[in-house]
């Protein structure tokens, strides 16, 4: 009989996704927020994310051999808790509940999972439940899923799992050995996302914004070196300015944050509002590049042998979305291949866990190509959903839906881009996007003000054909999954200013057909109409909510921007007087629907 994994996160109280594979087949994924609409499902189990998963691939229950969890319980004679007690020796409510009680997390997360499963249907006296390290369990997502056969560095960075912020180790024939672990508070995710709420952000979901601000600064005006120091094989923060618990937080109208006081002596009040301005731009370059920096000393000090080796990384946790420190391990030599889980963040941990455990049932997993692993709706779903809203949208069915998008595009015209299976992970790659052509002056600012509503100087990315990647950026290192960035030459800047960031690279998708024909056939025309095969791609959704998972949320995210055209499988949908008074009850032949003259043949 088929092996039967699902693997449900959650246990760090955001990111809560589940994921199931099949004899080692990843046939569905998908994150709670989606479907409860509340970004990054704070303190929910994955309730929806696994009745879905269940429910793609055709099972019950019953039929499940084993639910894999991303977090397990630590010895007490172990490092991580005594390291934890002794660094946090400020607060002796927190040191000493380590010590006594430091697998309370787990037990609390694990009564939850069950509760979880029996409102799905589960028996948890019955059901194997198989517990992961949490770090184990990203570094299983990176490395078994990356199709590596040769012996891999496996690096993993984020906040805090259990205790450990920081893995080290390699993988080979499938087995995964640890070198080093580093446990809290030493932590570069922590710290970084300490600066983030310090520049005005939220910690999990600013860090974006802080590597996106980083670029205008620069880093030399602020030395940020006392912050953290890597000596000797070890990672120290120090716990007067960042990684702070208890009364050593800094606390501003009844919240308490990650930073003390002190940091704000030494910088000055935290920022507020959505402008990029000084100092903050310069401190925002300054971590960033005290991030890179420390990354690549603890690689090199840890992993170098292994790279020198193979020339193969796999990388996962949340700190492996920074897609500038992975331009920078791309470059160090002896690199011939990085991967980075496409869904790194605490999310993949779901996908890491189940892959582990069946791995370790004697069952490997397949090479992770692609992140398709959400919903689809048909073309009638979309009608309904059009029926349901009140007045009626006016919507029409094309024959040939990804060339009048070109046109679209190619005229100006932004449009929401809704087609085949919602990603997994953070990044929108053609299945839940907003699109414009990047060779149209100011059709950034247009998104980020009109339509997105989020700040004027966040960048926007590009996807593009597999023929214009090694054209535009000289590499034909893969990218299929927007988790690099990559310098953009001279002319590719001239042709596609607006998914150049001001540091002059690129966040990019270099997209296979076959992973997604509807979405790059798009490229090819638009390749047609403008001479570049090269889109912007941004997620579909507005600023603070999730990236849209139905028709109905497309719809309710349509009207409430200024977007004017929404693609849903074969259906456009149209923002028009019409569409906003009177129900349209058109016939559904494209012939009748005229695309904008850019001399495209449809």
């Amino acid at each position: 009989m088929a092996l039967k994994i699902l693997g449900l996160s959650g246990a760090v109280g955001h990111d809560a996704s589940a994921a199931l594979y099949i004899d080692g087949k990843l046939v569905a994924a998908a994150e709670e927020e989606r479907f409860v609409r509340d970004k990054h499902a704070k303190n929910r189990m994955p309730y929806e994310a696994a009745k879905f998963c269940l429910a793609q691939a055709g099972i019950k229950p019953v039929d499940i051999d084993a639910v894999a969890i991303p977090f397990a319980p630590v010895s007490l004679f172990g490092k991580a808790r005594w390291h934890y007690a002794r660094r946090y020796f400020y607060a002796p409510d927190r040191a000493l509940d380590a010590i006594l009680m430091g697998d309370r997390r787990y037990w609390r997360y694990r009564q939850r999972i069950e509760w979880c499963l029996r409102q799905l249907g589960f028996d948890p006296e019955t059901t194997r439940i198989e517990a992961v390290e949490h770090h184990l369990a990203h570094a299983a997502s990176a490395y078994l899923c990356s199709g590596f056969k040769e012996k891999t560095a496996i690096l993993g960075i984020d906040g805090k799992g259990e205790y450990a912020t920081t893995f080290f180790g390699w993988g080979e024939n499938g087995e995964i050995h640890k070198i080093k672990e580093f446990h809290d508070p030493e932590s570069l995710g922590g710290l970084y996302g300490a600066l983030t709420e310090y520049l005005g952000f939220d910690m999990l979901d600013g860090e974006f914004k802080v590597m996106g601000m980083a670029p205008y600064g620069d880093p030399s005006r602020y030395d940020f070196s006392r912050l953290a120091r890597f000596e000797n094989g070890e990672l120290t923060v120090d716990t007067d300015y960042v990684n702070v618990v208890g009364l050593r937080r800094y606390k501003d109208k009844g919240k308490g944050y990650y930073f003390s006081p002190k940091l704000v002596e030494w910088l000055g009040p935290r920022r507020e509002g959505d402008v990029a301005d000084e100092p903050y731009v310069h401190y925002a370059a300054a971590m960033q590049a005290l991030f890179e920096k420390l990354s690549l000393e603890m690689m090199d000090y840890y992993l170098g042998d292994i790279i020198r080796e193979t020339g193969k990384i796999a990388f996962a946790g949340g700190c492996a979305l920074n897609v500038k420190l992975n331009q920078r391990i791309i470059a160090r030599p002896g690199v011939k291949e990085l991967f980075v889980q496409p869904a790194a963040n605490d999310a993949g941990t779901a996908i890491g866990a189940a892959a582990y455990v069946s791995r370790q049932r004697g069952v490997p997993v397949e090479k992770m190509e692609h992140v398709y692993l959400g919903p689809e709706y048909s073309n009638e779903d979309v009608i309904a959903a059009c029926a349901r809203r009140s007045p009626g949208p006016c919507w029409k069915k094309l024959d040939n839906i990804s060339g009048y998008v070109a046109s679209l595009l190619a005229a100006g015209h932004p449009v929401a881009w809704f087609q085949g299976r919602m990603e997994f992970g953070p990044r929108a790659l053609g299945g839940r996007s907003i699109l414009g052509c990047p060779s149209v002056p100011g059709i950034a600012d247009r998104i980020n003000a009109q339509i997105k509503f989020r700040e004027r100087w966040r960048p926007f990315c590009p996807s593009m054909l597999d023929s214009t990647g090694p054209e535009m950026f000289g590499t034909v290192h893969p990218a299929p999954f927007m988790t690099f960035t990559f310098d953009v030459n001279d002319e590719w800047k001239k042709r596609v200013p607006e998914v150049v960031h001001e540091d002059g690279t690129s966040r990019a998708q270099v997209l296979q057909r076959h992973f997604n024909p509807r979405y790059y056939d798009l490229m090819k025309a638009l390749e047609k109409l403008t001479g570049n095969g090269v889109v912007l791609n941004t997620s579909l959704n507005r600023r603070g909510e999730p990236m849209i998972c139905s028709p109905d949320d497309a719809l309710d995210m349509f009207y409430g921007s200024d977007l004017r055209y929404l693609a849903i499988q074969d259906i456009l949908i149209e923002k028009t007087e019409v569409s906003i008074h009177a129900r349209n009850r058109m016939t559904t032949t494209s012939e009748e629907l005229t695309p904008p003259q850019t001399g495209l043949s449809l």
